[in-house]
C-alpha cells in the first residue's frame, strides 16, 4: 500500500474558543450536465470511493427496466432503493414488505446484518432482545432493488453481490454510459454492504448526478426513470436516510431544491434540478462532520439556501461543540477557502 500525500485546501474549521483545534481538508465540484466544470476547489481528478454517494445511480436499472413497474413499486419503495437509511420501524416494514412482495425474505439480502444507524432504533432493538438482521443494515433497500431486478429478469438471487453478477455489471455499464467513463477498467473493492465499490474521479460522480437535472444527453427511456427517481428521492425525503439526517433535511428543507446523498468516509453528491447542474465533494479525513459543513458551504457558494433554511439546517452546516456538561465549547465551521 503506498501512502497518499493530501494537497487539498482546508474546507472546514474545528474551533474550541477562539482557537482552530483541528481542520478538514477535501475537495468539491460543481460541473453542467455536459460535464463543464463551473466551480472547484481542490484535487477533483484524483480518483476516490463515492460509497453510497452512487445509489441514485445504481437505481436506473430498476426502473429502466421495467422491474419497479413489474412489482408495482411505489415512490417510497423507489426512495428507499436510493437510501442508507437509518432502519427505523418504517425502513424495517418497508424493506420487509417490499422483500414479500418479491417471495423473498431478510436473508436472501447479502448485506450482513447491523445494527440500526440510529442510536433509538438500535436501542430498542437491544432492550426489546431482538438480534438485527440483514434488514437494519442501512442499504437494504438497495440490496432489495437489485434482488427486485434480478426475479424480472430471471438472473439468480444468489450471488447477486458478487462483481461478476449481472445485476452488477448493469448497473455498472449504465452508470459508465450516463458518466461517459470506462467503469470496467476502474479500481474496485468491496463496499461496507458487500458490493462492489468502483473509484472515480471526483467530477465524473458530479457529472452523473448533473445529468439527473438535464436529461438531453440521456436516451429517452433512461431520461424517464431518472426523472422518476429524482421525483421519489424528492416526494419521500424520509425514506433515504430518515431523523436528523442531513440527506433527508436538506431535500425536505428545500422542498427539493437540492437533492443530496452521502457515501461513507465524507462523500457527497447531489444536484440542484432545473439547474443542470451536480456536485461533489470528499473530506480527506472521511470525517462526517467536516463534509456537512463542507456541503453547507458548498450549497451557499451555489445560492441554493435562503436565510430561513440556512439557519434550520445548521446543525449540519455549523454544529456546535458541546461538552459532557452540556456547554457549548466551541464549532465547526466553514474556511475562508468558500468566500
Amino acid at each position: 500500500m503506498k501512502a497518499t500525500a493530501f494537497s487539498n485546501p482546508i474546507l472546514a474549521n474545528v474551533v474550541r474558543g477562539s482557537e482552530v483545534e483541528s481542520v478538514h481538508r477535501g475537495s468539491a465540484v460543481v460541473v453542467d450536465s455536459e460535464g463543464k466544470v463551473v466551480d472547484q476547489i481542490g484535487e477533483i481528478d484524483r480518483l476516490i470511493y463515492p460509497r453510497s454517494a452512487l445509489k441514485l445511480l445504481q437505481a436506473i436499472p430498476l426502473v429502466e427496466s421495467e422491474a419497479a413497474d413489474a412489482f408495482g413499486l411505489s415512490e417510497r419503495e423507489l426512495s428507499l432503493a436510493c437510501a442508507s437509511h437509518n432502519a427505523e420501524p418504517f425502513h424495517v416494514e418497508a424493506v420487509t414488505e417490499w422483500l414479500d412482495k418479491l417471495g423473498l425474505v431478510g436473508e436472501d439480502l447479502e448485506c450482513g446484518p447491523t445494527l440500526p444507524l440510529q442510536e433509538q432504533a438500535a436501542h430498542t432493538l437491544i432492550a426489546d432482545h431482538i438480534t438485527p438482521g440483514r434488514v437494519h443494515q442501512n442499504c437494504s433497500g438497495k440490496h432489495t432493488g437489485m434482488l427486485t431486478l434480478c426475479k424480472h429478469k430471471g438472473w439468480p438471487t444468489k450471488g447477486y453481490s458478487e462483481y461478476e453478477h449481472p445485476a452488477q455489471q448493469t448497473w455498472m455499464k449504465t452508470m459508465g454510459e450516463v458518466m461517459e467513463l470506462d467503469i470496467f477498467s476502474l479500481p474496485w473493492e468491496r463496499d461496507g454492504c458487500g458490493l462492489p465499490a468502483v473509484q472515480m474521479p471526483l467530477a465524473k460522480l458530479a457529472l452523473g448526478l448533473a445529468r439527473f437535472t438535464d436529461d438531453k444527453t440521456i436516451p429517452p427511456n433512461r431520461a424517464t426513470a431518472m426523472r422518476r427517481i429524482l421525483a421519489a428521492v424528492t416526494k419521500y425525503p424520509e425514506m433515504i436516510a430518515g431523523t436528523d439526517r442531513c440527506c433527508t433535511a436538506v431535500i425536505a428543507e428545500t422542498a427539493g431544491n437540492v437533492v443530496v446523498k452521502t457515501g461513507a468516509e465524507a462523500v457527497f453528491a447531489g444536484c440542484v434540478p432545473g439547474s443542470g447542474l451536480g456536485f461533489a465533494l470528499k473530506v480527506d479525513d472521511g470525517s462526517t462532520r467536516g463534509s456537512e459543513v463542507a456541503l453547507g458551504a458548498l450549497l451557499q457558494r451555489l445560492g441554493v439556501l435562503d436565510v430561513v433554511a440556512k439557519e434550520r439546517l445548521s446543525q449540519w452546516f455549523q454544529p456546535s461543540i458541546i461538552n459532557s456538561q452540556g456547554k457549548r465549547t466551541g464549532e465547526v465551521v466553514a474556511s475562508e477557502v468558500w468566500t
